[in-house]
């Protein structure tokens, strides 16, 4: 069950120049990492501190450029051949960041044990599938709930002010999500789908 995730080529392409003028340039993949958590953390400002509806543009415009810039470190360094064991540890830290960042807007919101448990359930699904790479098998991505779908939550919460429920579906589709993956990472664990030992991608 890929999700949003299934999109990520279209929108790739649709990043193309975007990347070809960052390269000729001179930006390096760390600057669009750090430029991604910076996204986030204006996206979470406005979520918390404008009013409904009015914050919906510009958190989705932010969090549409943090999901840029997800994309865009990956690809520079792949294109550029600056891959880096660092490069991919920062990619992966960035990408937390980013997610705990936006999670954190919330808070003015709706009650701090919600946002605390959209926080933990939210990085689970990440956790699950790095400890799957880790393992040696491929690098498990998708939904239901996963990065995007989170980002999407965010904005729709931005737009109607359903934050609490917004927190409690960030909370169980994460859950869900994470479960799924432990299930996919169990079965590619026992060789049911013959998969060979893979990097964890990103920036190695």
């Amino acid at each position: 069950m890929n999700g949003l995730y299934a999109l990520k080529p279209w929108f790739a392409r649709r990043l193309t120049v975007l990347q070809r003028q960052l390269i000729r340039v001179g930006v390096s993949p760390d600057v669009v990492t750090f430029a991604g958590i910076l996204c986030a953390g204006v996206a979470a400002i406005s979520l918390a501190m404008l009013p409904v509806p009015w914050a919906a543009l510009p958190v989705a415009g932010f969090l549409t450029a943090r999901l840029a810039c997800a994309n865009l470190d990956g690809s520079i360094a792949r294109e550029t051949e600056t891959q880096t064991r660092l490069g991919s540890v920062l990619n992966e830290v960035g990408d937390r960041a980013a997610d705990l960042v936006m999670i954190c807007g919330l808070v003015p919101h709706t009650s701090l044990p919600l946002v605390l448990g959209a926080l933990l359930a939210g990085s689970a699904p990440s956790w699950i599938s790095l400890a799957g790479a880790a393992a040696g098998v491929r690098r498990i991505n998708g939904g239901p709930v996963g990065k995007t779908e989170r980002c999407l939550v965010i904005a729709i919460a931005a737009a109607t002010g359903w934050f609490t429920l917004a927190a409690v579906v960030l909370i169980v589709g994460s859950l869900l999500t994470a479960g799924l993956r432990l299930l996919k990472v169990k079965a590619l664990c026992n060789g049911r789908f013959g998969e060979d030992r893979a990097p964890m991608g990103g920036r190695w």
